[in-house]
């Protein structure tokens, strides 16, 4: 396995795979209710066989090149991932997406983790469009967007039932050119 250096914190990316089920569902019931406010995975994550049967899914993904799932440590422990929930090299379109919990939040670790898998989307597999979906209500994660230089392509009004209600999305892009633009600006 690889580990990717998010920097001079000890914070690295690495794969997540079937056979960290175990520490997979502990970093999930560390964050449930938090990961739980905008994102489902505590819903669908709830125990041994259900984390394995998640990793599992993106294993296939990946062996598929249709998806990704890394995740991101730092001092050893599991707090968040990032992700590739859908990948389509043919059409060269790819939705990332992240989740963090609480003790790893305000560290930049998300934009810093969806950076380098961006790159590689962009750079690697020849992703032209990545694309960002978030609840309207969720800023932080808006505001990752932002700062990978994504452009607000719009809002799907009421398009996500979570929980009993209907949520507003937001639909978030960057396309290539702009990713190779924005590298070299900084």
């Amino acid at each position: 396995m690889y580990a990717i250096s998010l920097g001079d914190d000890g914070a690295e990316l690495r794969p997540l795979e079937p056979w960290q089920a175990e520490e997979f569902l502990a970093h999930v019931d560390r964050g449930r209710e938090f990961i739980g406010q905008h994102n489902a995975l505590p819903d669908v994550v709830t125990d041994l066989a259900s984390s394995r049967a998640f990793l599992q899914a993106y294993a296939e993904k990946a062996a598929a090149d249709a998806g990704r799932l890394h995740g991101i440590w730092t001092d050893g422990e599991l707090v968040g991932a990032v992700l590739f929930r859908r990948m389509d090299v043919e059409q060269g379109i790819a939705e990332a997406g992240c989740w963090l919990e609480p003790s790893a939040v305000g560290k930049g670790l998300v934009t810093r983790a969806v950076r380098v898998i961006i790159d590689w989307a962009v750079e690697e597999r020849g992703i032209h469009r990545v694309e960002w979906v978030v609840s309207a209500a969720n800023g932080p994660s808006i505001a990752v967007a932002r700062r990978l230089g994504m452009t607000k392509d719009g809002v799907l009004r009421e398009s996500y039932p979570y929980r009993g209600k209907r949520h507003d999305e937001e639909i978030w892009s960057v396309l290539a050119p702009e990713w190779r633009a924005g590298k070299q600006a900084s």
